[in-house]
């Protein structure tokens, strides 16, 4: 009978991860490929392609922004820790490659429907932040032990996480 439960609430989580997954997907297709736009007139009309990284698009005053750099390591943190949630048993590197993998469409939409700029060195921060999301969760299972307990817990703080970033987005449509 406890067997049956602990398997519900596995299940319960699953869902919960997957949710939570699909809510930040959504979320980053509207930030990275729309640019926040409410409508497509709002969409700048960009094709442009780098393949030199840390080139052209992040030298601000003959200096490397890393504003930009730093942002695109930050927003695919979470896509890294979703996926090791879901596939604990994955390599390091076959967690990596639907990482690298949504981050090369996301780029690639960008220069087909020119609606960006494509750049080589968004590609590496937003890979880049993926395998941190992976650290991140491979060090929580080494200090904690329990994946389940660890499972819960991150997906209570993405919760909140998510609820405060679609307010924040809500405030920023209000403001605009």
């Amino acid at each position: 009978m406890e067997r049956l439960n602990v398997e519900k609430i596995k299940r319960r989580q699953r869902v919960i991860t997957i949710s939570l997954l699909v809510i930040y997907l959504l979320a980053l297709t509207w930030i990275i490929l729309f640019k926040m736009a409410l409508s497509s007139y709002e969409l700048p009309y960009m094709r442009n392609i780098n393949i030199v990284p840390f080139a052209d698009s992040t030298i601000i005053n003959n200096q490397i922004d890393f504003d930009e750099i730093i942002l695109n390591i930050i927003i695919f943190i979470p896509f890294g820790i979703y996926l090791s949630m879901l596939k604990p048993n994955w390599s390091f590197l076959k967690k990596i490659a639907p990482i690298a993998s949504v981050s090369l469409l996301f780029e690639i939409f960008q220069f087909v429907f020119a609606i960006g700029a494509s750049d080589i060195t968004d590609f590496i921060g937003n890979t880049l932040g993926g395998m941190v999301g992976i650290g991140v969760y491979f060090i929580l299972c080494k200090i904690f032990k329990e994946k389940q307990k660890i499972n819960k817990v991150l997906n209570v703080l993405a919760i909140i996480s998510t609820v405060c970033v679609i307010g924040l987005l809500g405030l920023l449509i209000l403001v605009n």
